[in-house]
């Protein structure tokens, strides 16, 4: 038997290093695995270590309360801000014309969530025992699926309880999110009934739809110029005049095909290689002349067309102008593509790295140019872990600011996760003006993501499963279910008839938008099965940013509000 000591001591001595180790490792391994099994097509995903990690702590296989409150924090900044980080670059982009109408239906439903949230509180809970409050917050975005917010409201609850002290709210999370994850589908169905929609009709709206949108897409043709009045013109005179971005990449002058630049001169009979926005290339051709039957690529000339990828750091943030390619290269750039996008190549629009841009131009040019751009996939392939941490420090000392509010109990601090999660946005989006090369591939972005939440989950679940069960079974569990079915889809039955009758919006690009108000990846995957086209990840894509922003600061929001 003392030979086996050893063994038991690795799975009872909860203070050393190996026993937490292997505590962490049993709990991830065992909720990824089991969360993949789908019962009726949907599985709850990474979500499942949670319910492992209660398992564990159930049982008493646990470890140091320090030690899985830290690691519950580290996990927690992690899994914020590689999530900022991911929909920095697209935050602000995503308030376009219909951007902002998705947005306000997302901020929408997630006010209506608190408020059904409230409402319940006050109609099926006793007011004066101050446990109850923070229990349906916990409910609350287990209803949502929304794992941040749950990170963010246990935070903002140590800060008002005391560490130690605060409301285990994961186990209402827990009795809330299975049943949020059906009922997220379940409304998205419920709303195509009430709004008569027909997916096939739907379908072919999207169709005709793509037809439009392909006009903003880049656009080459070859032109003759025959406007008399450009005779002697400068490029740059003729771009002004037109007030219309285009790119002239050749031109074909007596037989000799030359890279122009903005101060050279057009002459009747030029022949010009033209780059443009699909929606400008009629007012162009009208301006300049017709259309030639002819393709410069193909005839036998030094010019090369290569792609190049941006990956010096030194070019992160500059615009094309102050790049200088046709007057100091002797190259043009015709086309930028971004995260598989292609983007038409404007003067002011600046580079970053990651970018791939087609270059127009003699062949030493083009290879100087990829020299000066970097071209090196084997540099993007290399993480810049010190922007994740300057990132991090940064998120941290923001996120620690006190800010007096009359009326609340402490200063309001958008804590561990508020704090990493805006600054990540603002790296995103704007880190080249301060020199922090901020590309990361999607696939080292997911590892150190879903790093972050496995500890988080891990940690909460183990730390909640003491008394979970008592919970459950001798307290409200059974309340947290049905409060918690009914945040769920009160809001979506209220929210997505709005968007169909008054704002006519696509039924899939409603089915998205919901998914991604609830960050709730088993709903897109529901409205993507439906649909053959890009709708459902063009609505998730647009509202997921903001819907993120706002799961995390109304946790906090409630908390210090109304459980001081």
């Amino acid at each position: 038997m003392d030979s086996l000591s050893w063994l038991k001591d690795l799975f009872t001595v909860n203070d050393s290093v190996a026993h937490i180790a292997l505590l962490y490792a049993i709990v991830i391994a065992t909720g990824v695995y089991l969360g993949k099994i789908k019962v009726g097509g949907i599985s709850l995903g990474v979500t499942f270590v949670l319910f492992a990690g209660i398992v564990a702590g159930h049982i008493g296989f646990t470890a140091p309360t320090p030690i899985l409150t830290f690691v519950q924090d580290f996990g927690l900044i992690l899994f914020v801000f590689m999530i900022g980080m991911q929909v920095g670059p697209g935050f602000f982009e995503s308030f376009g014309t219909a951007g902002i109408k998705l947005n306000g239906l997302a901020a929408l439903a997630i006010a209506l969530n608190v408020l059904v949230m409230f409402a319940c509180y006050y109609i099926f809970f006793d007011t004066s025992n101050v446990n109850n409050l923070p229990m349906m917050v916990g409910t609350l975005y287990g209803a949502v699926t929304n794992t941040p917010g749950l990170g963010a409201a246990n935070e903002a609850l140590n800060s008002v309880f005391g560490t130690g002290n605060a409301p285990q709210i994961a186990s209402a999370y827990a009795c809330a999110y299975p049943l949020g994850v059906l009922g997220i589908i379940g409304a998205t169905i419920l709303v195509k009934c009430i709004c008569k929609v027909k997916l096939e009709k739907e379908e072919e709206e999207l169709t005709a739809l793509e037809g439009v949108k392909a006009r903003q897409k880049p656009y080459k043709m070859h032109l003759e110029v025959t406007n008399k009045y450009l005779e002697g013109k400068t490029l740059l005179q003729v771009h002004n005049f037109l007030n219309r971005d285009f790119v002239c990449s050749r031109i074909v002058r007596d037989g000799e095909l030359t890279i122009p630049n903005g101060n050279t001169e057009l002459h009747t009979g030029d022949q010009m290689l033209v780059v443009c926005a699909e929606a400008d290339q009629e007012a162009i051709m009208a301006f300049i002349g017709p259309k030639l039957d002819i393709d410069f690529e193909q005839q036998d000339q030094p010019l090369v067309s290569k792609r190049i990828l941006i990956t010096n750091p030194k070019i992160n943030g500059k615009t094309l102008s102050s790049l200088h390619f046709s007057s100091v290269h002797g190259v043009n750039v015709t086309r930028v593509t971004r995260h598989g996008i292609d983007l038409f190549a404007s003067t002011q629009l600046p580079l970053q790295v990651g970018d791939k841009i087609m270059v127009v131009g003699p062949e030493d040019a083009v290879d100087r140019v990829a020299n000066k751009m970097g071209n090196s996939i084997r540099r993007l392939n290399a993480p810049n872990i010190a922007t994740v941490f300057v990132g991090i420090i940064m998120g941290i000392i923001f996120g620690s600011l006190p800010i007096a509010i009359p009326g609340m109990p402490v200063p309001l601090k958008l804590g561990i996760a508020g704090g990493p999660l805006i600054i990540a946005i603002l790296i995103g989006r704007y880190g080249y003006k301060i020199r922090l090369v901020t590309y990361t591939t999607t696939s080292a972005n997911m590892m150190l993501r879903e790093i972050g939440l496995v500890l988080f989950l891990a940690s909460v679940g183990i730390k909640a499963g003491d008394k979970f069960f008592d919970t459950v079974i001798d307290g409200d569990g059974g309340l947290y279910v049905l409060t918690g079915f009914l945040i769920t889809i009160i809001p979506i039955l209220v929210v997505g008839p709005i968007a169909r009758i008054k704002h006519k919006f696509n039924y899939f690009i409603i089915a998205g938008m919901l998914a991604g108000t609830y960050t709730d990846p088993p709903a897109l995957a529901y409205a993507n099965s439906i649909c053959s086209k890009e709708a459902p990840a063009l609505g998730y894509s647009t509202v997921y940013p903001l819907a993120m922003f706002l799961r995390i600061f109304t946790a906090q929001m409630v908390v210090l509000f109304f459980c001081g």
